[in-house]
């Protein structure tokens, strides 16, 4: 049986001093890109994610807010911690 999608919301905050800014870049590290190479190689498939607002280059953020619709069995809390695991080594 196939586990259904989910909506998940997150709360981030990071130091931007070294991205590109929020949003997905060609040739750039970015925010977005960050976050969704973590969620995908938690669930194992690729995962989009779209945030509430966009940063420059180089601007921190304490409560950017994005959310994701993704499948995984995991529990958001299981989650939580594998993300930030995988964002912050």
């Amino acid at each position: 049986m196939r586990t259904p999608s989910n909506n998940y919301r997150f709360t981030v905050a990071y130091d931007g001093t070294v991205y590109s800014g929020w949003q997905l870049q060609p040739n750039a590290d970015s925010i977005q890109q960050q976050i969704e190479t973590a969620l995908s190689k938690i669930v194992g498939a690729p995962v989009r994610v779209h945030g509430s607002g966009r940063t420059d280059a180089g601007v921190h953020a304490r409560a950017q807010v994005a959310h994701a619709t993704f499948t995984t069995r995991h529990s958001p809390i299981t989650l939580r911690r594998a993300l930030k695991r995988e964002l912050t080594g």
